[in-house]
């Protein structure tokens, strides 16, 4: 998980998130806080993350937990978007090439998912190519 989380920090500077895309499974499935529905394929999460890396505001990893397998993470994180801060834990899995093929997050409180909720809605929407 060094590499995904040394890439989100490099994406998060210079709004580059080509390294993180490059260690997600082409079959990856995305379970986001806001939405009921997955995104499928590394092209869609893709979107999702380089939306994501212009909402958040002083984004950072607190802790990692790694499952005995070696398989299964869970990075904790906190983040500001607008005046509110957010707590989250991205859950990820890797298959057996090592790319991640899950990736769910949860975030805290109510107020900060809702802030997200909205400035991904903003963000999305703008139209702007986001690559």
């Amino acid at each position: 998980m060094q590499q995904f989380r040394e890439a989100i920090e490099r994406g998060r500077e210079t709004g580059d998130v080509d390294g993180v895309v490059g260690l997600l499974a082409e079959d990856v499935v995305f379970r986001s806080p806001i939405v009921h529905a997955p995104y499928h394929g590394r092209a869609e999460v893709g979107l999702l993350l380089r939306a994501v890396v212009r909402v958040f505001d002083e984004f950072a990893f607190a802790r990692e937990l790694t499952g005995a397998d070696g398989a299964d993470h869970a990075l904790v994180f906190r983040a500001r978007i607008g005046d509110r801060d957010v707590e989250g834990c991205d859950f990820l899995h890797v298959d057996e090439h090592g790319l991640i093929d899950e990736f769910f997050v949860m975030v805290r409180p109510l107020s900060g998912a809702m802030a997200l909720a909205e400035a991904m809605k903003r963000e999305l929407a703008s139209g702007a190519d986001p690559r």
